[in-house]
């Protein structure tokens, strides 16, 4: 995987169980919050509001997480984020979990760019050229 943005994040303790570990569901969180830093670090957003009102957004289609090793209270994760494909009107992208050398966790989410206006149902949208040409560089630039 060749990753394109790093992150990292502390564990809290109001995202473990009873056992003390993370509980899955909060990897999901990770990634999506990995997601947004990404998109900010190229000078993009998750939600970007139109001069009409209407609303650029990336819903997601489809996510999927693997755990290999259990993360603690108080553990640094490090977020390893790379584009696996950027499609005419999606994105996906791969998450890596680590701690120190430990991989804990690997992941996936794809997203599609829609086209929200109010009162009209969302629709799928190729990603605007400007949008694709910044994901593009950050993909060129990890390798």
């Amino acid at each position: 995987m060749s990753c394109t943005f790093k992150t990292t994040r502390r564990v809290e303790f109001h995202e473990t169980d009873m056992a003390g570990i993370v509980h899955f569901s909060n990897f999901y969180k990770y990634m999506e919050q990995a997601e947004h830093e990404y998109f900010r670090s190229l000078g993009l957003t998750i939600v970007d509001k139109q001069q009409d009102g209407s609303v650029l957004g990336w819903p997601r289609v489809s996510a999927q997480c693997s755990f290999e090793s259990p993360v603690f209270y108080g553990d640094l994760l490090e977020i390893r984020l790379s584009v696996e494909r950027l499609g005419v009107k999606s994105l996906t992208i791969e998450y890596e979990f680590w701690r120190d050398q430990t991989k804990i966790a690997k992941g996936r989410m794809k997203t599609v760019c829609c086209h929200f206006t109010h009162g009209s149902p969302m629709k799928s949208i190729e990603i605007p050229e400007w949008i694709q040409k910044k994901i593009e560089d950050s993909i060129d630039h990890a390798e």
